[in-house]
């Protein structure tokens, strides 16, 4: 595993009600947890009944506990599950550092007016140090299910080398998290995210 980039890594994962959203901290935080890391995870839920937008902070030291809600404008990397989530969590907790990976599939709330994707990627790609759009959503419905855009992303996060997990750390805790057949294909999309990444 690579050291932090800075101390404490400041991670929010954003998206809405029923994506994975908290699957995906449990996930990146158990990884970082047996790796040593002090990991405060915080959530906000709004309306997730109803697809409302999630938001998962995650703030990781490898010297302190840290308070669980990152500051406005202190993101180091916005994880985003779906773009316009992605884009409103930018424009309030990014700067001009932030990294920002996001799922190109739009989900639309009933009655809102939506701008075209192609707004919303130069929107996130303007106020991102560096950014990629990953077709997430697409690969993981080749695999049988939408859930696995999320483990996809997480693979997408660790080979775009800005994070300091590592393929081996990751599928250990993947390996404990689904037994079985569940880890083979959970493992092909950890992958397949890796592979977009790296395009």
């Amino acid at each position: 595993m690579k050291t932090l980039a800075k101390d404490p890594l400041n991670l929010i994962i954003a998206g809405v009600g029923g994506q994975g959203n908290v699957m995906i901290s449990l996930l990146i935080g158990k990884a970082f947890i047996k790796e040593g890391y002090f990991v405060t995870i915080g959530e906000t839920y709004g309306a997730s009944q109803r697809s409302g937008s999630v938001m998962s902070h995650l703030r990781i030291s490898r010297e302190n506990q840290y308070s669980p809600f990152i500051p406005n404008g202190r993101a180091d990397i916005i994880l985003g599950m779906e773009p316009v989530e992605t884009l409103r969590i930018l424009q309030q907790f990014g700067n001009s550092d932030v990294i920002t990976i996001a799922n190109s599939r739009l989900i639309h709330a009933a009655g809102m007016e939506y701008p075209s994707l192609d707004k919303i990627v130069a929107a996130i790609e303007g106020l991102s140090a560096k950014s990629w759009l990953i077709n997430a959503t697409d690969e993981a419905m080749k695999l049988g299910d939408p859930i696995f855009a999320n483990m996809i992303l997480i693979g997408a996060l660790v080979g775009s080398g800005i994070f300091p997990i590592d393929k081996k750390s990751m599928e250990l805790v993947l390996r404990e998290s689904f037994p079985g057949e569940k880890f083979d294909t959970n493992m092909v999309a950890f992958n397949k995210g890796m592979e977009l990444v790296a395009q």
